[in-house]
């Protein structure tokens, strides 16, 4: 799988991921330019988007920032996670291809785990495809179907 990585510090948990991703035979590139944080998650995202990337892996103070600004991409759907089952179901029921993660509160073990969860999960559920395709809508500027005044 071709991964995406950046964080915009260093920490033991960078370390542990980056190192998960390099053992389990990625192809994994950083976006190591001394970059802002919203500056490397979108650089993550838009190749995410483009399809430079299968994946991409943000990771910020609390991983909110970076997740709030991969999002803005059109076609990018960010997932913060702070432990494996919301990783893999965000693969699974929102089909998230960016993971982010606080690389200050997350333990390294928890870090990898999330991580694993994040790239074993590869397809979504099939069942999400019309609630996953009703987000692209509205990112499209497409009004909600069900959308009542009031809401």
């Amino acid at each position: 799988m071709r991964i995406l990585f950046g964080a915009d510090d260093q920490s033991p948990t960078v370390s542990a991921v980056l190192d998960r991703l390099h053992a389990g035979g990625h192809d994994v590139v950083v976006v190591d330019d001394g970059l802002p944080w919203p500056s490397m998650a979108h650089r993550v995202a838009v190749a995410v988007a483009e399809g430079d990337a299968d994946v991409g892996i943000v990771m910020c103070w609390t991983g909110t920032g970076t997740s709030i600004a991969a999002n803005k991409v059109p076609g990018v759907r960010a997932a913060l996670a702070w432990e494996p089952w919301i990783a893999r179901n965000a693969r699974l029921w929102n089909d998230a291809n960016v993971l982010a993660m606080s690389l200050k509160r997350t333990a390294p073990d928890v870090a990898v785990e999330i991580v694993d969860a994040f790239v074993g999960t590869t397809e979504p559920d099939a069942d999400e495809a019309d609630n996953i395709a009703q987000i692209e809508q509205w990112r499209a500027g497409s009004a909600p179907s069900d959308a009542r005044a009031g809401d």
